[in-house]
């Protein structure tokens, strides 16, 4: 028997992204988005409000970074998201961050953060709040790389928003992949 619940935004698992951008005076911000994820090819859409310091600095500056949050750096991806770039200045620097410049857009990489997709901006709509980037480059940290020179997740450790118990929770082990192991449908 299955529960209904009405319409709510519950997906698993939502990722939890922190977007970075630079401010028109160069001082490096960031956020936590949990609303968003691929939406072409070479794109990245994501839900944030015109209110919040980030997008005014995104659609000023015309690019900006999004590094996946982690485990190891829960604390301070949960603060970007709870503190206001609009009320705390140096909220990013409060977190302990280090940032660098990105070598292919106009925004910050967080170092701490080993992971990050690189965009430019392509749309946003203040109606729907829906902000859309070109991917330009993904980076990794050499720390969260797997013998296969790629990125492992078990080394990322990225955490997911869990949308119904207003918690994060980490990714699990590998499951399978399914077909390619042979699996059969019942």
């Amino acid at each position: 028997m299955r529960k209904n619940f009405g319409a709510k935004p519950w997906t698993y698992p939502q990722p939890v992204f922190i977007l970075a951008s630079y401010g028109e005076d160069g001082v490096p911000d960031a956020m936590n988005a949990a609303w968003g994820g691929i939406s072409e090819d070479d794109q990245l859409s994501l839900c944030i409000s015109a209110g919040h310091k980030t997008t005014a600095n995104i659609l000023a500056r015309k690019a900006f970074t999004v590094s996946m949050a982690t485990a190891d750096q829960l604390a301070a991806c949960d603060y970007v998201g709870i503190v206001s770039g609009n009320t705390v200045a140096d909220k990013l620097a409060r977190t302990g961050w280090h940032t660098t410049r990105s070598e292919f857009v106009d925004a910050p990489l967080i170092q701490e953060l080993p992971m990050s997709v690189e965009c430019r901006l392509i749309s946003y709509d203040p109606d729907s709040c829906r902000l859309v980037g070109q991917i330009v480059n993904v980076s990794a940290d050499e720390s969260v790389l797997g013998e296969d020179g790629k990125i492992d997740p078990e080394k990322l450790r990225p955490i997911t928003f869990d949308p119904v118990h207003h918690t994060y929770r980490t990714l699990g082990p590998v499951a399978g992949s399914a077909f390619r192991d042979g699996a059969k449908l019942k």
